[in-house]
């Protein structure tokens, strides 16, 4: 027997090439076989030992007996059967889609906090601009009204000036430094930092996600739709193309979206 998420396939025997049918396990239940306990059905109960069944609720359906080769084998295929549900991927999807729109939301408040903090720097620009001709109004006026000052005296490439102005230099750049110091680390710690690396972390299981669920429906088409429309349109179909359909539902256009 092979399980491939809501299906299993089984055969005659372990030498068997092809398949001798296919169980669909979407929706159905997997429980072990309780034997009676009569002696004198002795025998029976020990080929019943490891053996499971798989029933369904619809009136009708055909349940399926299985015997497995030992107990931990019975309990491993029981396990294995119990969640293989196609169910669990749209799940999955639903919730990808929520995570989705999530990060729609973070996108559209840090849309919200540029458009603010450009009319911030839109502000502190024009306030820049207007001290700068404070200064260069204040500068002139202080340049004709101190002629007989001390700086006037001495000339403009002298060695004191040039040192003046080279410690002046060396402050700025400290006070630059350490202020753009701050600025960072503040950043950092920040709450919009953390939901940026949250982001970050969502959108990366994303694409993990999302690169192993296209992995899993290439394999579904490639290895068993398409063998299975091969196989009904031969003399002696095993199945029909409505049934092929109505197991494989919209497995190829799913594929073709996702690759998209």
């Amino acid at each position: 027997m092979l399980s491939s998420q809501n299906l299993l396939f089984y055969a005659e025997n372990e030498k068997s090439v092809k398949p001798a049918g296919v169980i669909l396990l979407e929706g159905c239940y997997c429980e072990r076989l309780i034997t009676s306990g009569l002696q004198g059905a002795r025998g029976k109960e020990e080929d019943k030992q490891c053996c499971f069944a798989i029933t369904y609720r619809r009136d009708h359906q055909r349940q399926y007996d299985l015997r497995a080769e030992s107990e931990i084998a019975c309990r491993v295929w029981i396990e294995a059967i119990r969640p293989a549900s196609f169910n669990k991927v749209l799940l999955q999807k639903e919730e990808l889609e929520q995570q989705h729109l999530h990060l729609l939301q973070i996108v559209e408040s840090e849309k919200t906090a540029k458009n603010l903090y450009t009319q911030q720097v839109e502000e502190l620009s024009s306030e820049i601009r207007k001290l700068r001709a404070e200064l260069c109004s204040l500068k002139k006026t202080w340049s004709s009204g101190a002629s007989g000052g001390r700086l006037d005296d001495l000339p403009e490439d002298s060695e004191e000036i040039r040192k003046i102005k080279k410690v002046q230099s060396f402050f700025r750049g400290w006070l630059c430094r350490r202020r753009w110091k701050q600025i960072v680390e503040e950043y950092i710690r920040s709450p919009h930092a953390d939901s940026m690396r949250k982001r970050n972390s969502l959108v990366f299981r994303m694409v993990e996600a999302e690169e192993e669920y296209v992995d899993q429906l290439n394999l579904l088409v490639s290895c068993f739709l398409r063998p299975f429309k091969m196989a009904a349109s031969s003399k002696k179909p095993p199945c029909n193309h409505e049934d092929v359909n109505s197991i494989f539902l919209n497995s190829e256009t799913l594929l073709f979206l996702h690759q998209v």
